[in-house]
């Protein structure tokens, strides 16, 4: 951290923010997470991950530590110990992949009426990734099968993204920085 990094913590100008980063297998969020981060930190080859790691990437006004959770079955029910510290959740969806849509939307309402979140208003950020895959389905569709317009109590946004090239992730993380700077206020 620089000199000025730590001057602007010291005197609360430099906000440090937990972010969890959920969604099954395969749907791009290591790639995501990967694309946020400057270009000469920026990984070539990305790997399953394989129970969690954590990442740091830095906006002009919030330093984001994410909690890259794996998305395979057997390591889901790991999410759970990690939601209490999580002060916001970008959720990624595999926009081509119909057959599981079903299954992002359990994890989700999973995620959702649990006792460390459900009682929280943490921003849910909604990637609806691979947009760039023939016949994925639009960010509205994705929205519709997630049944989102039934979150009432927290702040969401959704937002069509393209991991490999980056299009769409920029409109997402400047949502939810202004969103966990309403939520400090």
């Amino acid at each position: 951290m620089g000199l000025f990094d730590k001057l602007a913590s010291w005197l609360g100008l430099k906000k440090e923010v937990n972010v969890l980063c959920l969604g099954l297998d395969n749907s791009g969020k290591t790639t995501i997470i990967n694309r946020l981060k400057p270009s000469n930190a920026q990984t070539q080859d990305i790997v399953p991950t394989i129970g969690f790691s954590i990442e740091k990437f830095k906006t002009s006004s919030l330093s984001f530590t994410v909690f890259d959770m794996s998305g395979q079955g057997r390591y889901r029910n790991l999410w759970e110990h990690y939601y209490k510290e999580g002060q916001a959740i970008i959720f990624v969806i595999d926009s081509a992949d119909k057959l599981r849509m079903v299954v992002a939307k359990e994890e989700l309402d999973t995620l959702i009426n649990h006792p460390d979140v459900k009682h929280r208003r943490v921003p849910i950020l909604f990637f609806a990734n691979k947009m760039d895959v023939r016949d994925s389905l639009s960010s509205v569709k994705v929205s519709q099968l997630l049944c989102l317009e039934n979150i009432k109590d927290k702040p969401w946004h959704i937002c069509a993204t393209n991991a490999l090239n980056g299009e769409g992730l920029q409109e997402g993380v400047e949502w939810l920085q202004d969103q966990i700077k309403t939520l400090r206020t």
